[in-house]
Order: C-alpha cells, then sequence, then structure tokens
C-alpha cells in the first residue's frame, strides 16, 4: 500500500550549497539520500515530494556543512505479508514470472500461479497451466497475494518478494474476468435466465 508520510531528519547541506535556496538544497538532498531505499520501519522510498519546515542549523567542528532538523513529506509503498496487490509482469523463465511492483520487483513461482502443473513456453515468453490452457505473458497485470517479505535496508535490490495467485480472485486480468463471467453465467442458469 502506497501512503503520503510526514517524517523528520537531520539533512547535512554540504559548503558548496550553502549559497543556495536552502528548501531547494534541502529537498535535493533528501531525495538523492531516500529515494529508493528501505526502511524497514518506514517502507521503500518512492519519492520525498516537500520540505516542510527547517529549524537552526549547526555547525559540527571539523565539518564545513550546516545540519538542520528538517520536516518533509514523502511518498513510500509499505507492503506486509497477505496483503493482496497489483502488479506488472516484466519478465517469465522456466522458474516463474518476475512481477514489478512498481519500486521493487516480486518473484511469482511456477508453484505460486495455479494448482495445475505449469509448462514454460520460452518462444513466446509465457507459462502455460496444462489442463486450462491459462497462461502469464511479459506485461500482463496481475493480482497476487504477498506471502514472503524480505527486504534488505543496505541492499534494496537484495530484497525479497514472494507472491502466490493459488487462490480465488487471483490472477491476472483476464483470468478474473473470465471467472467473473462464469459466475454471472452460472447465476444466471440457477436463476432460470432471469
Amino acid at each position: 500500500m502506497y501512503y503520503r508520510m510526514k517524517l523528520a531528519d537531520k539533512v547535512r547541506v554540504p559548503p558548496h550549497r550553502l549559497g543556495e535556496e536552502l528548501k531547494s538544497v534541502i529537498l535535493d538532498v533528501l531525495q538523492e539520500q531516500l529515494e529508493g531505499s528501505i526502511d524497514k520501519e518506514i517502507g521503500i522510498f518512492i519519492a520525498v515530494t516537500a520540505v516542510l519546515d527547517v529549524g537552526e542549523g549547526e555547525i559540527v567542528p571539523g565539518d564545513g556543512a550546516v545540519y538542520y532538523d528538517v520536516d518533509f513529506e514523502s511518498v513510500v509503498l509499505r507492503l506486509s505479508l497477505q496483503e493482496v496487490t497489483e502488479g506488472l509482469v516484466v519478465e517469465t523463465t522456466s522458474f516463474g514470472a518476475f512481477v514489478s511492483l512498481g519500486p521493487i520487483d516480486a518473484m511469482l513461482h511456477v508453484s505460486q500461479i495455479s494448482d495445475e502443473y505449469i509448462n514454460y513456453d520460452e518462444k513466446n515468453s509465457r507459462l502455460i497451466c496444462q489442463e486450462s490452457k491459462r497462461f502469464i505473458g511479459v506485461n500482463e497485470n496481475i493480482r497476487a497475494r504477498v506471502v514472503t517479505l524480505s527486504l534488505n535496508e543496505r541492499e534494496p535490490r537484495d530484497s525479497k518478494i514472494g507472491l502466490t495467485m493459488r487462490q480465488s480472485g487471483l490472477g491476472t486480468a483476464r483470468w478474473l474476468e473470465e471467472d467473473l463471467n462464469r459466475e454471472l453465467e452460472k447465476e444466471k442458469a440457477e436463476h432460470g435466465g432471469r
């Protein structure tokens, strides 16, 4: 889930930027330091959007920079176990699909796609369910549940997020539409076509 948060931090303004407009410099520094980083308590920083307040500056002996207490606004992605999320398939392999959740990718292992046996069609970059012939390809939107979550603050690229689509209400947009139409037809038949 995405959140807009108000946060506070101490920001170092380097000496060579002290003559510039302070809020603009602080925004640049915060964006450079935080965007794309992970904090296990806060989440994955998407963007620092505004500097709200700047306190008095402090000078540390031996360092020509000035340190400011700053209140700022940021957009973060905070994932939690069992959360249902939507993403875009960016790559398929013989062992599953990589799904972009925006700032970070997750893994949808073949064992978590369906109860059916899954074949990999390398030529068309698709994972195909053997009995139903449903498939997942690159650039498809999917709805899945987060089943494993291991965020790495030091190396965000080493974070591991595992997804599943093996439950009702999960799957590709096409699968969900097929399921809805099947349910509507079933209801219609049960009520005598009314």
